[in-house]
């Protein structure tokens, strides 16, 4: 349990925390959360995925922007945990020394980590992986806002 979480959180957990919704929701699963500091969720690349129809025609190829799309999510998770900033809105404020290392196909499980690695007031910046299994698929180091969300 973490401040009233019970890991792992399910879409429907997730959900609670962040606003975003299908199809554009690239996080299935919380198992690892320490709100304001670190998190680690799961993501199953799945056959139908709504954007594999088109990228790439046989030779489906999950976009590396949705990769760092993911990771964000997973960041958002861990930084709208927080009691101070629960029921805000996380946006980019910029995304740095991305890299991809490793193709992602259906049937792949995507780890994704977040390490918050500096927040004063509602600017942050994080530390991100995706791996596939032991293998490092993308990384990434966010910055992110934390807005209201009728702002």
């Amino acid at each position: 349990m973490t401040d009233g979480l019970v890991l792992p959180l399910a879409r429907a957990g997730i959900e609670a925390i962040i606003p975003h919704r299908e199809p554009f929701l690239l996080v299935d699963e919380i198992v690892e959360l320490v709100p304001g500091e670190h998190a680690t969720g799961l993501y199953h690349v799945r056959d139908d995925a709504w954007y594999l129809r088109g990228h790439f025609p046989g030779r489906p190829i999950m976009p590396g922007v949705l990769q760092v799309e993911a990771l964000a999510q997973v960041g958002a998770v861990c930084g709208l945990s927080s009691p101070g900033f629960a029921g805000r809105l996380a946006l980019f404020a910029g995304i740095d020394d991305v890299r991809f290392k490793r193709i992602v196909v259906p049937g792949d499980t995507l780890t994704l980590r977040c390490q918050i690695t500096r927040l004063r007031g509602p600017i942050g910046k994080a530390d991100a992986t995706a791996s596939v299994g032991d293998d490092l698929a993308c990384r990434a180091a966010l910055t992110f806002a934390l807005t209201e969300l009728d702002a």
